[in-house]
């Protein structure tokens, strides 16, 4: 069995091209084609770097199982050109999977600088954060 060391360096090439493409695809008034490229990359970027038995085991998880269903029912939608509502229901699926890593990835990005203005987007974040941690059927862990 040959395994190469560049996977995960692959999967995070993937990703960020899948986040790109997302974001160009948003910018370009909700292209299909792009949000549709975008997602494929996206998830085969996760694939790639955690595995696909972690990934489906992240997805398929029995308290994430009504945020991947948003998730992967909003990737569908776009598949099938619906991009405005696929992307709408693909975010709340992804605030549902991911809330509990905000506050995580908040504090990690809050903690590298110090400037006035972000004091004001700090309590924003903070207040967004309360409320979807405490959100009824939330995880206290990612996995």
């Amino acid at each position: 069995v040959c395994v190469c060391v560049c996977v995960p360096e692959i999967g995070v090439g993937l990703t960020g091209f899948g986040l790109f493409f997302l974001l160009f695809g948003v910018l370009l008034y909700f292209d299909s084609v792009l949000l549709a490229f975008g997602n494929v990359l996206f998830l085969a970027g996760l694939a790639f770097i955690i595995g696909p038995r972690r990934t489906a085991g992240f997805f398929f998880q029995r308290q994430k199982l009504r945020g991947s269903t948003f998730f992967l029912g909003g990737v569908a939608l776009v598949l099938f050109r619906w991009p405005i509502i696929g992307m709408a229901v693909e975010s709340y699926g992804f605030v549902l999977l991911f809330r509990s890593f905000f506050p995580v990835a908040s504090g990690f990005i809050l903690s590298l600088v110090n400037i006035p203005y972000l004091n004001m987007v700090r309590a924003i974040i903070f207040i967004f954060v309360q409320l979807t941690v405490t959100m009824p059927g939330s995880s206290p862990s990612m996995v």
